[in-house]
């Protein structure tokens, strides 16, 4: 009884997680407003502890986008029985490099 073997190949690129990025980013703007906004010789606890419990509740958010998108981008292949991951290492350490000219 033969093992099936499988490559796994990572298809995720930074225009997937981009939008991810901006949004995210765009709170940390609308914190650091809403900080400044309550910014006071009064308040100055309060205005820090918006930008933090902010920060905090969107950090699992982020991560679960994250790690959904990479999760949705991995892919398992099978391999043919011919084709093995030594034998395409090897071709690509006995390619040869030639140094640029400039």
């Amino acid at each position: 009884m033969d093992k099936q073997k499988y490559r796994m190949n990572c298809t995720l690129t930074f225009s997937d997680i981009y939008g991810q990025i901006v949004i995210w980013l765009m709170v940390i703007f609308i914190s650091l407003a809403s900080a400044l906004s309550l910014w006071s010789a009064a308040r100055q606890i309060y205005a820090m502890a918006t930008v933090g419990l902010i920060l905090v509740l969107s950090l699992p958010f982020l991560l679960f986008a994250f790690v959904t998108t990479l999760l949705n981008h991995i892919e398992f292949v099978p391999l043919e029985v011919n084709e093995t991951t030594s034998s395409s290492t090897n071709k690509h350490r006995n390619q040869k490099v030639e140094p640029a000219t400039v």
